[in-house]
């Protein structure tokens, strides 16, 4: 090919080069970790028998071809045959210079969030950050000191004074919570992993919600029984269950819902790591409400600290669960209307186990 082999393998997003036949000429690593296949079994192979495109795409091809233009579809399935396919933007546009080539971009919907989210933004949020915690530290002191004040008070006051006094401590160890999450967000320790089966994870979540904020909730699980182990902290993968758990039995107010817990294996998903490398996390979670839904103003940054959905949320909840998902090589994301939000988690699996299901793949 005529492009330069270092740009074309540094290429963040899949990419295939295909020929005026559609018979695929070459593909980049991201293209063959998305697929799930090698860069030779898809050279000189039928274009539209390795992809699986949820669109009708042989015309916008033929036009981008005729025209010499550059075509973009955006949010469709892309996959390869047989799997599930992932939410994509994709480009279409022809190789200067060559004979009918086409360039194929695959850029999947939570690669473009991520590398589209403001470095600024993260920069502001991280700096909030360090300020709270020390904030944080700070105020839990004369808290401390207002509660006890209030609680001696209390022995000497009528029952009609008492309701103040009550709530002085009630709010004030309704203070002392929210700063607890603060520093809870600040002093997460690295996860310490070994190999666990995520529904005994989700189980252990799904009956302490039932006895506690999601008693109004009705549960289905959904799981794949063939589901290999991954690569993780079992009690911090409970934090961020719980966490899911709480924020939609809490969407769904006092009438209740319903919360599906699903999971699945697809081993197209990987996620590229901040020093260019990328690693498969194709263990996927997903936790899917039937609640009101969340605004749309926060869709998009609502895994960033101090960003709530909900009216008084404190917005460290999420952001704790991406955190958490983070530094367990692993991705996390949402999807919502009314009536359907779906929180997705994405995981890798052991390494024993990767090499196994690639040898069985392959």
């Amino acid at each position: 090919m005529s492009m330069d082999d270092d740009l074309w393998t540094s290429l963040p997003t899949p990419a295939l080069l295909v020929a005026s036949d559609d018979h695929i000429v070459d593909a980049n690593p991201a293209a063959e970790g998305f697929l799930n296949t090698s860069r030779k079994s898809l050279r000189n192979a039928s274009f539209w028998e390795k992809i699986r495109v949820d669109a009708p795409l042989e015309d916008a091809f033929a036009r981008a071809r005729r025209d010499h233009s550059v075509l973009y579809v955006n949010d469709i399935d892309v996959g390869a045959p047989g799997r599930a396919g992932v939410m994509c933007n994709i480009q279409i546009a022809p190789l200067t210079g060559s004979d009918g080539q086409m360039i194929f971009l695959i850029s999947p919907r939570e690669l473009v969030a991520r590398l589209s989210r403001p470095k600024g933004a993260q920069s502001a949020a991280q700096s909030a950050i360090g300020m709270a915690e020390m904030l944080a530290h700070e105020i839990k002191n004369p808290l401390a000191g207002i509660t006890g004040a209030a609680q001696l008070l209390s022995m000497n006051l009528s029952n009609g004074d008492l309701e103040m006094t009550d709530l002085i401590v009630a709010e004030s160890r309704r203070i002392v919570k929210l700063l607890e999450q603060v520093e809870q967000f600040g002093n997460l320790r690295p996860p310490d992993k070994n190999r666990v089966n995520i529904h005994d994870v989700l189980d252990r979540a799904r009956k302490s919600a039932m006895v506690g904020f999601g008693a109004s909730m009705a549960f289905v699980e959904e799981y794949d029984p063939s589901l290999p182990p991954t690569l993780g902290d079992a009690d911090q993968l409970l934090q961020v269950f719980l966490n899911l758990l709480k924020n939609a039995s809490e969407a769904a107010g006092n009438n209740g819902g319903t919360i599906r817990l699903k999971t699945s294996y697809d081993l197209s998903l990987r996620l590229r790591r901040k020093d260019g490398t990328t690693v498969s996390a194709p263990l996927l979670v997903e936790i899917i409400d039937d609640g009101p839904g969340l605004p749309p103003a926060v869709e998009n940054t609502l895994f960033e600290p101090f960003v709530s959905g909900r009216e008084n949320g404190t917005g460290l909840g999420l952001a704790l669960v991406s955190k958490i998902i983070t530094e367990h090589d692993g991705w996390v994301a949402v999807d919502s209307v009314p009536g359907h939000t779906v929180f997705r988690i994405s995981l890798p699996i052991t390494t024993d186990e990767t090499r196994r299901l690639n040898v069985e793949t392959h």
